[in-house]
């Protein structure tokens, strides 16, 4: 009996020293890992942050000034959400959106969420909290990195800068584990938004070459006229351009292939496990966190939604209608969303093949999402200044 009542006191004097925040943290950090291991969801970057999350919250934990190294260097300065968008723009093929540019359409589309929750997230934290925050429903890690360290990564009040080290991290995992969580969040809610009839619409795709000049000129245009229009997405939607470029260019092969999968896992692998450097319990864990982590919820759902309700709306007036299911494409987790719609859409009809479709509304939302982050870092600053 005698040693149950010194256990009872060992455990309450553990809860009083705060010490239960950080085997919160250890059961975050191993639910990461869970779905990074059993559900294959995102091993690359969930297994090092869910790691990474642990053994920053040991109590004298030797990893924290590294992992700070590491973040100051790779992070803060945004040198690894770059260097990830050219792994991302050599993986993207945009001749399914180059032989149907309309597409882009629905890519604009589906960024919906990210303007109206920061709107709403407004009502709650300063303007540049909350444009950190919408960009989360892009399900797009690098930008959602690059638009809160910008604007929350120095405050000007020295105060804030604990306060915003967790927001930057709860901002972080709710981008990447959304992300990750694709293929879970966004089957019901396209479900719940469409009906059987509208998912069963077959959309056949007529194969079309695109020139290699075409394809060449692309990335160049795009960077030039997105940067002109939102300079705050130049770093952002150039290095992604960059990486495309190597792509088409057909001389730098071996290189485009290093940048697909050598470059992209090592940067992601890096990016994983330095976020957690932000994932210590008491920055971490507070009701800003999880407010936040809705937040950013609601953002991605209504992103997915829009796109759909978009297509909808547009069938409306034609005669050849669109299959509302790939508007939720339009979200920039490439190429899972794209990926999903095509599935979903031979569950309904095993001959429906809604891939081309949905992976040209995918890509067109990976350039939406940057140039919508470089928007809302505009409105932010406009706001604070």
């Amino acid at each position: 009996m005698e040693k149950f009542q010194i256990l009872y006191e060992n455990i309450l004097e553990f809860g009083r020293d705060g010490n239960w925040k950080m085997v919160v943290m250890w059961i975050i950090g191993g639910i990461l890992i869970y779905l990074a291991i059993k559900k294959e969801m995102e091993p690359t970057l969930l297994l090092p942050m869910g790691f990474g999350a642990i053994i920053v919250n040991v109590p004298f934990s030797g990893a924290i000034e590294p992992l700070e190294t590491l973040f100051n260097a790779g992070i803060a300065n945004e040198l690894f959400p770059l260097l990830l968008f050219i792994g991302i723009g050599a993986m993207i093929d945009f001749g399914p959106l180059l032989t149907n540019p309309k597409l882009m359409l629905f890519g604009a589309a589906a960024q919906f969420g990210i303007f109206f929750t920061f709107c709403l997230a407004s009502v709650f934290f300063p303007a540049e909290v909350a444009a950190s925050i919408g960009v989360i429903g892009a399900a797009d890690g690098p930008t959602a990195i690059a638009v809160a360290n910008e604007l929350l990564g120095n405050p000007s009040d020295l105060a804030l800068k604990e306060t915003y080290d967790g927001y930057i991290a709860a901002i972080m995992v709710a981008a990447y584990s959304y992300m990750a969580l694709v293929p879970i969040i966004q089957p019901p809610i396209i479900k719940l938004c469409t009906t059987k009839k509208e998912r069963l619409i077959r959309m056949p795709y007529t194969q079309k070459s695109v020139s290699k000049t075409t394809r060449i000129l692309f990335p160049i245009i795009i960077t030039i006229v997105a940067s002109a229009i939102v300079p705050q997405a130049a770093a952002l939607i150039g290095f992604l351009m960059f990486g495309n470029l190597i792509r088409e260019c057909g001389v730098l092969d071996s290189l485009s292939e290093t940048a697909q999968k050598v470059l992209a896992n090592l940067v992601t692998i890096f990016l994983g496990i330095t976020i957690a450097f932000k994932m210590q319990a008491e920055a971490f864990l507070s009701p800003a966190t999880l407010l936040i982590l809705g937040l950013g919820l609601f953002a991605f759902i209504f992103d997915t939604a829009g796109g759909v309700f978009f297509a909808k709306f547009l069938n409306l007036f034609l005669k050849e209608k669109i299959n509302p299911m790939i508007g939720a494409a339009g979200i920039s987790a490439f190429p899972m969303s794209g990926r999903i719609v095509h599935k979903m859409g031979l569950e309904e009809d095993p001959q429906n093949f809604l891939l081309m479709h949905s992976i040209g509304v995918n890509v067109s939302g990976q350039i939406a999402s940057v140039i919508a982050g470089g928007l809302l870092l505009g409105f932010a600053k406009f706001f604070v200044v």
